[in-house]
């Protein structure tokens, strides 16, 4: 009985083994910070939509059915959202996504203080992390980091 419990056992690990080693293998997808507008804020919180382009350079399409991404500046969580967004990034195409994002007062207040008189948010480091869902073994977690650059007003 015991020969037939670890037979079987094994059976069932070279199994699993072999069918993990048939799943495709896919290179990293490359998402990236293109661009932040503002929307209409709510009371006490201000929102913005956080452009990301997403490239995929695997030979097979990424089918994603939402999305999800948290902004740290200076080391300290800013801002985050959702999107219920779904679609397909075709094989070796990229795609640009807006995130809808919030920030709350109290956290804009609290990276306000953490500045001395002479600084901006121009110029300070960001990280966006977050994931692009896509079902059990689809889903992708990815990472970009950066200096931001804030738009200026013209003629001033």
């Amino acid at each position: 009985m015991f020969r037939l419990l670890r037979s079987c056992l094994t059976l069932a690990l070279l199994a699993g083994i072999a069918g993990c080693s048939l799943l495709p293998s896919r290179d990293p997808v490359s998402i990236s910070v293109v661009g932040i507008e503002p929307l209409p804020a709510q009371e006490l919180e201000l929102r913005f939509a956080i452009k990301l382009r997403l490239q995929n350079p695997n030979e097979t399409a990424i089918d994603y059915d939402g999305i999800a991404v948290n902004l740290d500046v200076n080391g300290q969580p800013l801002a985050s959202g959702v999107s219920s967004q779904h679609g397909r990034i075709e094989r070796y195409s990229e795609e640009v996504l807006a995130v809808p994002v919030s920030v709350s007062a109290f956290t804009a207040l609290r990276q306000a203080v953490g500045l001395n008189p002479a600084q901006s948010l121009n110029g300070m480091p960001y990280r966006l992390h977050g994931k692009l869902a896509g079902g059990l073994f689809g889903t992708v977690r990815f990472s970009d980091s950066g200096t931001l650059s804030l738009p200026t007003a013209a003629g001033y």
